[in-house]
């Protein structure tokens, strides 16, 4: 029987003190490795979403590279009760011209790493298919492979000043009782608190209840609630808005929320609200690898981006953060007067926007938005 929602209208004050330490770090403004350095889109033209094996140690340390504070990444857990990283809910493979479809969280440890590269030169993986939403099937080609891999092989192999948001991954269209939910969580936690050290990190989901019980379990890293923000429509009505996701967050003392972009976009307003209750704002989202509707979420007060493109996503948040005296001194470089450095300001990446320009451009981003 899955949990109830929570009823409880008391706002946990000690909860709510919890924030990302990126969030500091960065002036407040975070960027955030969606899946490592960009997920994997096998219908794209564009091929910088092929580039490198999503979810993989070899996509967590290229991300690493550039200046982002956290990478974003899907956990599930083997029936061995093994975390491991890897989004879809089915992986699949072709044999003797069939195609095999097996749910991951059904597998054990060795046959879910028996797919793909292996990290052992005397073995041969399963080949790699993905299927899209829409129900037709590719082979999982990108330009460099990676094996798949653990939770605790992330926290071992990525540089630790990286911070990892840990989605907690469940399957949409199963219904999980307490026990089910507390089982898989444990079994993360019991390879986070091993390994995680100092290494700042953040827990995600979108199953409410799993949230819930993270927060249960522990009071250490603070919990965020992921919602599409109303762009898409759920039974469990805590999934299908901002404010039903604000609503759970103050119930039950998670840190958070995560938006899909259009959901903030479609209803700006939504930011103070999220802020007046005291909670951290992140998105996800296609339109997070454009650089303008980048700066409009840092114009907006989002604290941070979830992104695919992350080599030009930091760039241009680079430029539009980086204090610069309007005089052409670099205020960063300035320890003293003796030492003011004149530099040569390029700010061929930021948007210029008049009050007016801003005003016209906040009340027509929603429809924009629109389907």
């Amino acid at each position: 029987m899955a949990l109830s929602a929570v009823n409880d209208q008391n706002v946990d004050t000690q909860a709510l003190a919890l924030r990302p330490k990126g969030l500091k770090e960065a002036g407040g403004f975070m960027v955030v490795g969606h899946r490592g350095k960009g997920m994997n889109a096998l219908t794209s033209t564009d091929r910088r979403l092929m580039a490198v094996k999503e979810n993989s140690l070899l996509s967590f340390n290229q991300a690493g590279r550039f200046p982002i504070d956290f990478i974003e990444f899907d956990v599930q857990v083997t029936k061995d009760e093994i975390p491991i990283i890897f989004h879809d809910n089915y992986i699949l493979t072709e044999e003797a011209g069939t195609i095999l479809e097996k749910q991951v969280t059904d597998l054990y440890l060795e046959e879910f790493l028996s797919y793909g590269p292996q990290r052992d030169s005397g073995k041969v993986g399963k080949s790699m298919l993905r299927k899209t939403k829409d129900g037709r099937v590719f082979t999982w080609m990108v330009e460099v492979d990676d094996s798949l891999c653990t939770l605790q092989e992330a926290f071992q192999s990525v540089e630790s000043h990286l911070g990892f948001n840990i989605e907690l991954k469940f399957d949409d269209h199963v219904v999980y009782g307490e026990e089910e939910l507390t089982r898989a969580l444990n079994a993360v936690l019991r390879v986070v608190f091993e390994h995680a050290n100092e290494r700042p990190i953040i827990f995600s989901s979108f199953q409410p209840d799993a949230t819930q019980l993270m927060r249960k379990l522990q009071s250490i890293y603070p919990v965020f609630f992921l919602t599409n923000g109303g762009t898409e429509i759920f039974s469990d009505v805590r999934r299908n808005s901002v404010d039903e996701a604000i609503n759970l967050c103050l119930v039950s003392g998670l840190q958070g929320v995560v938006s899909e972009v259009k959901g903030i976009f479609k209803d700006p307003s939504a930011v103070s609200r999220v802020k007046e209750s005291s909670l951290s704002l992140l998105t996800y989202g296609k339109l997070n690898n454009v650089p303008e509707a980048v700066y409009m979420q840092h114009l907006m007060g989002i604290d941070g981006v979830i992104v695919d493109l992350v080599e030009e996503i930091t760039v241009a948040v680079s430029v539009f953060i980086r204090p610069v005296l309007s005089n052409g001194v670099n205020q960063s470089s300035m320890q003293d007067e003796e030492e003011e450095e004149k530099v040569v300001i390029v700010e061929y990446n930021r948007p210029r926007f008049s009050e007016r320009e801003l005003s016209f451009l906040f009340r027509l981003i929603p429809e924009l938005v629109e389907p």
